[in-house]
């Protein structure tokens, strides 16, 4: 794929994640790797206003190409991409459930089995700073280690995977299974899954979705 057809395919995802309601206005922010950098909305556009051409070449020294600054969270990005090379594509959202939930600042326990589908028995719940810091990308890989989604403290959501597409369906997913989180603790407490269903579920999730 071109450069032009990338800078499209993020366009088009930042817009999917508003039509979700995961996002609203100017908030959150998606990624993609590209080359030996990666590609980036920009700061403080709505997405409805947003065009290719106003996406944000980076390079990992956190130097941009472009009329646009890159987005204020262009750290976590960039973190993301030198740590876990499995990343592909990154979507930070400010959803509401996942974000009434970081507003908590506790991990997400195994009270669905889906909780495996993001790479363990917990969600966990990275420790707060300022955004755009690079307190808040530490904290963030933190949390991430050995997952592929997190909740950032009194913020939102941060989500990864090997591709654009990947990457926007855990969101959708992430923010559904926030969603029946917080409707369980509305009339009582969740019954979690214990440690080895847990394990047998992370196995079974390691083959999930392969073609044989």
């Amino acid at each position: 794929m071109t450069q032009t057809a990338w800078r499209e395919d993020i366009v088009a995802a930042a817009r999917t994640l508003a039509a979700q309601g995961l996002n609203r206005g100017s908030a959150g922010n998606v990624s993609t790797r590209w080359q030996d950098g990666f590609l980036v909305t920009p700061t403080g556009l709505d997405c409805e206003a947003m065009q290719p051409g106003d996406i944000v070449p980076m390079a990992m020294d956190g130097s941009w190409q472009g009329a646009r600054q890159p987005s204020s969270e262009w750290r976590f990005h960039r973190d993301l991409y030198a740590a876990r090379a499995e990343a592909g594509a990154i979507v930070h959202a400010h959803a509401p459930f996942a974000t009434a939930l970081a507003c908590i600042g506790a991990d997400i326990p195994p009270f669905h089995y889906m909780i495996a589908r993001f790479g363990g028995s917990t969600v966990r719940c990275a420790a707060y700073a300022t955004f755009g810091t690079q307190a808040l990308s530490d904290a963030a890989l933190v949390a991430l280690d050995g997952r592929c989604a997190c909740l950032l403290a009194n913020h939102g959501m941060l989500v990864f995977g090997r591709d654009l597409r990947q990457a926007l369906d855990l969101a959708v997913e992430f923010e559904s299974l926030c969603e029946q989180y917080w409707r369980a603790l509305q009339v009582g407490r969740p019954v979690l899954l214990d440690d080895a269903e847990m394990e047998v579920v992370l196995e079974k999730f390691r083959t999930y979705g392969q073609q044989r």
